[in-house]
């Protein structure tokens, strides 16, 4: 088996800090540590009770009450955990009250609010002017100063784009009007990102941290191992693998990388890869689980419910994408293991993946739970709640059972808890939520049972603690959103993308790639999302795009900033770990992440890669055929660039066969007339060449044979 060291990488603690422990970076250590972890607690519980209806609350009050909670913990946290000097610290909890000051309004003056909105009272406009301050703040110690900069600008163009020149103005709005509309009702602070952030992302996330701090790592990664860890250049696949399967219950590409890098980063190296290569590998394949269904990180949230369409809908489109991008990276790791001599791991060594399934099969009934769950029409909040209670009623159970005589005892408990879990679709929530009282009660009663229970009550801290920068881009995002739907600005850019794509949609695209690199070297991925796709999501669709398909394409190219330089979040984060530089590290993951860049322009051109509607290829040879030869197409193009940047395929390849390979990737990437035609020829130019040549290798090395 793999030495123990790896194991142990391979299986972090289930358990986090709790608040009478050393917690790192978590919480911080005294009483201090130990107000806020149980605040962190809190806002969990505040969540899923929202969600699951115990507590019916109107949803401008639940969105209040959530940014609220945001800033109670972000800027104490942000001061103890980052070493704020003394005099700071009261800063620090006066913002935190602040906040929470702001959320309390918010409820009480409920029904006031509605009835004289548009009309606010002079204490409104002190709340409002309140709220933004900590919005802003709460942004700036969440996630630095380039996401409050921006919308800074925005908002100072709502009191000021009356005095620029045409046709950037406006015709001017009065600060109340401004404050009214940024702080209260739902276009600001509290739009539709809160709404997401406090709903669904949030409960994912907790879903995510509790199947995580379960062993769902260990489980993926024991799967992953043993399905291709053997296989050439195993370490990496491994890699691409184990974080794709995290890619489904985790909505943060840097997380994944900072938790599977731990153990898949070190063992590419322990087996030959390049520092720089293991960890672009590990950061292509970690911003990859964003587009992996059925979770996709917290953007396809925001994007179904912006488009007003079924969850189902972006998942369907998602589907092809995401496994041509896998499928790419681990071409490529295959490619860069085929030349640099690298193999597999002893098979003896590994560990089986059904020997995983058997012993932790328990952890992977919510997800299967979700997934029919989000497949069969319900909305994402039901199949959350009820993936997050079941996840919840497995941990809870296995404790108990492990407290069961073994054999029919057991077996009996489980069954009767499946049939209880079950009884869900029959007669509502309120039984699983009756079961999961019934497990915490009896828990209780045992050492084993309570450590259990300590681990959920940490996983409720860890969630909260992990939604933070989210919740915090969303709240601060809405004030770009507000500004748009106040000035219309959106309309300006989005004119001139038009007009740009009246000559050439190409050159649309790519201007509008460019703006969602640019804005995601500074800001995370949902807001970057929620920006490109209202300025430049419109045009698109003017320009004929489908609307899932436009708002896809700046959806990738938001995920991808993450890996392209000067910043790179999620290179820089597999830096420490790959101890390389983190711009190396970016280099190479954009090598490997080549599909990201390529299958957004065509589902453009060919929107039945994203199984959407539309295209002159469907309507020519219709859906279905149309789907299978842009699948072929873009699957042959993925092969020829990973081919020709790895420079191997069976053996070195020549510098003029590389560019043939170049050339037969583009020309089946372009959308122009003959462009197909002259890249399936130059692909089979390609391939001939490289079919003759190891052909004269295989005669050369017969003919050496025969006169030995």
């Amino acid at each position: 088996m793999l030495d123990e060291e790896s194991r142990q990488q391979a299986r972090p603690a289930v358990t986090m800090a709790g608040p009478d422990e050393a917690p790192g970076e978590r919480f911080p250590i005294g009483a201090e540590g130990r107000l806020l972890f149980w605040i962190a607690v809190a806002f969990s519980a505040f969540q899923i009770a929202t969600a699951a209806h115990l507590l019916d609350l109107p949803s401008q009050v639940v969105r209040a009450v959530h940014v609220g909670f945001l800033g109670l913990l972000a800027f104490p946290l942000a001061a103890a955990l980052r070493g704020w000097p003394a005099p700071a610290k009261p800063l620090a909890w006066l913002l935190a009250l602040a906040a929470i000051a702001v959320a309390s309004y918010q409820w009480y003056e409920y029904a006031g609010l509605l009835l004289r909105a548009g009309d606010p009272l002079p204490r409104d406009i002190a709340v409002g002017v309140v709220a933004l301050v900590v919005v802003f703040a709460a942004a700036w110690v969440a996630m630095g100063p380039a996401l409050p900069i921006i919308s800074g600008l925005f908002l100072a163009y709502c009191l000021f784009g009356q005095y620029l020149p045409a046709p950037f103005d406006h015709r001017g709005y009065d600060f109340a009007q401004v404050i009214d509309h940024m702080a209260f009702g739902t276009e600001g602070i509290y739009g539709i990102p809160v709404y997401v952030s406090s709903t669904y992302i949030f409960l994912f996330i907790l879903f995510g941290s509790f199947l995580e701090r379960a062993g769902m790592i260990a489980l993926f990664t024991d799967i992953a191992l043993g399905l291709v860890g053997h296989k050439r250049g195993g370490a990496a696949k491994v890699a691409v693998i184990s974080s794709g399967l995290m890619g489904t219950i985790s909505g943060s590409g840097v997380a994944n990388v900072v938790t599977t890098g731990q153990f898949t980063i070190p063992l590419m190296k322990k087996f030959g890869y390049r520092a720089a290569f293991a960890g672009g590998v590990e950061s292509t394949a970690s911003m990859g689980g964003q587009i992996m269904p059925p979770v996709m990180g917290a953007v396809a949230f925001i994007m179904a419910e912006t488009l007003g369409v079924a969850y189902f809908e972006v998942v369907k489109a998602a589907i092809i994408p995401a496994l041509l991008y896998f499928a790419s990276a681990f071409w490529m790791v295959h490619l860069e293991a085929g030349k640099r001599g690298l193999f597999g791991l002893p098979k003896a060594q590994l560990p089986s993946p059904l020997a995983a399934i058997r012993q932790r099969w328990y952890l992977l009934a919510p997800l299967a739970v979700l997934v029919y769950l989000l497949f069969s029409g319900y909305t994402p909040l039901f199949a959350g709640t009820v993936g997050l209670a079941l996840t919840v009623m497995l941990i809870l159970g296995g404790s108990v059972a492990a407290g069961l005589p073994a054999g029919a005892v057991r077996l009996v408990f489980w069954i009767g808890l499946g049939l209880v879990a079950a009884a869900f679709l029959r007669f509502g929530t309120q039984v699983v939520f009756a079961a999961v009282a019934a497990l915490i009660a009896w828990n209780l009663l045992s050492r084993g049972g309570r450590q259990t229970l300590a681990l959920c009550r940490d996983s409720l801290a860890e969630g909260a603690r992990t939604a933070l920068p989210v919740g915090v881009a969303c709240a601060i995002v809405g004030i770009i959103i507000g500004t748009m739907t106040l000035t219309g600005v959106a309309n300006t850019f989005g004119q001139f993308i038009v007009s740009v794509g009246g000559t050439s949609l190409f050159l649309s695209l790519v201007l509008t790639m460019i703006t969602c690199i640019v804005l995601g070297m500074g800001i995370p991925t949902i807001p970057n999302y929620i920006i490109t796709s209202s300025i430049a999501g419109p045009a698109l669709l003017e320009l004929g795009v489908p609307l899932l398909v436009s708002h896809m394409f700046v959806f990738y190219f938001g995920i991808l900033a993450d890996l392209t330089p000067p910043v790179a979040l999620a290179c820089f984060a597999a830096a420490p770990i790959a101890r390389e530089n983190g711009l190396r590290i970016s280099i190479e993951a954009i090598k490997i992440a080549a599909a990201g860049f390529v299958i957004p322009f065509m589902a453009v051109y060919t929107p039945a890669l994203m199984l959407q509607d539309g295209g002159p290829l469907a309507q020519a040879i219709g859906y279905w055929p149309a789907v299978v030869y842009i699948v072929v197409k873009t699957g042959l193009s993925i092969g020829l660039w990973g081919a020709a940047v790895i420079g191997h395929l069976g053996g070195p390849l020549k510098a003029h066969e590389r560019l043939l390979a170049v050339a037969a990737a583009f020309t089946l990437i372009a959308a122009l007339p003959l462009t197909d035609e002259i890249g399936f020829a130059l692909a089979a130019a390609f391939a001939a060449i490289i079919w003759l040549r190891r052909r004269r290798a295989g005669a050369a090395l017969a003919a050496g044979d025969s006169e030995a």
